[in-house]
């Protein structure tokens, strides 16, 4: 007996080292990683430090972590107006908010039924969804249609609207219905007398959050870096967005710039205007709410993947 439990603990340290990772391995694992980490993270904090540094010293001087000269020209300018940042970065945020849930909504509502084999015309749907993917109505119509058919000019919905649906997340969130939520567990709910909103609401999406998440992060980055529908459909500056905003101050910078150069401009002090890095200033102030946005969704990608699946 003693022999066989002997025997027993000696396998299971067996296969216990043949999963180990050995020191040199798990060396060149850190170091690869710490690289990727670096080649992600070091520009990021290049552009960081680069909106913090004197615009004549970044021309002189370059890109570098350590910048020689420390200002907050280019953020004092990109906040002179404190009252137009604040209200641009709350339009934004409703619209990214509001946007992205009806969005995700819209769009794994309409890909659940591609995905069924049951559903009679999923090949119709996939076609119209594929088309639009090639071809596109064109500016004119899609101005028309807003502006003098549903009369949505100058108003937030328009800002939300014509987002909703994207072909290509239609696809993605159908191949994971069709790859990740088990068909057993569908038809056992509507064995069980549950109709298709039920199913789909109780069910697919609770086991989709992984992908719902993916779309979610997706369709955010959309509308908050989104500065073309407010440029064509707002007409005021209540409905400004943060990108629209700071694009706008970008193009009259360098507009001052670039006249100051040519006409030899002494008498007016535009040649101190911060036109380099204005431009990081403006790129750090419009990735900030994303950053922290990030690890919200982290933490829905890993539940997602540790839902269950079929009980036997």
């Amino acid at each position: 007996m003693a022999k066989e439990k002997k025997h027993k603990s000696h396998k299971t340290m067996e296969d216990s080292n043949t999963h180990k990772i050995s020191k040199v391995s798990n060396a060149m694992f850190h170091t690869v990683f710490i690289i990727a980490a670096l080649t992600c993270i070091l520009p990021l904090m290049l552009v960081v430090m680069a909106s913090f540094t004197d615009d004549m010293s970044l021309r002189l001087n370059g890109y570098t972590l350590f910048p020689k000269e420390f200002s907050l020209a280019a953020y004092q300018l990109v906040f002179a107006r404190g009252e137009a940042v604040l209200s641009a970065f709350k339009n934004s945020l409703v619209i990214s908010l509001v946007g992205t849930v009806c969005s995700t909504l819209v769009i794994a509502m309409y890909a659940y039924p591609l995905s069924r084999p049951n559903f009679r015309y999923r090949k119709i749907f996939t076609w119209l969804v594929l088309f639009t993917m090639l071809f596109s109505g064109g500016l004119v119509p899609w101005y028309i249609m807003y502006s003098q058919v549903l009369g949505l000019i100058d108003t937030l919905p328009v800002l939300i609207i014509p987002y909703l649906m994207n072909a290509w997340y239609v696809i993605i969130m159908r191949t994971f219905y069709r790859t990740t939520i088990p068909e057993e567990v569908l038809e056992s709910a509507k064995v069980d007398g549950a109709g298709e909103f039920r199913t789909f609401f109780t069910i697919a999406l609770p086991l989709s959050t992984a992908g719902l998440a993916t779309v979610a992060l997706f369709s955010m980055l959309i509308y908050w870096n989104d500065w073309y529908l407010p440029l064509i459909y707002s007409r005021s500056d209540s409905l400004d967005t943060i990108q629209n905003y700071l694009r706008r101050i970008l193009e009259r910078v360098e507009f001052l710039a670039r006249m100051a150069g040519q006409l030899g401009s002494v008498t007016v002090n535009v040649r101190d205007l911060p036109s380099e890095t204005i431009r990081m200033a403006i790129a750090v102030v419009a990735i900030g709410p994303l950053i922290f946005a990030y690890p919200f969704f982290q933490r829905y990608f890993v539940k997602g993947l540790t839902l269950g699946s079929v009980k036997g």
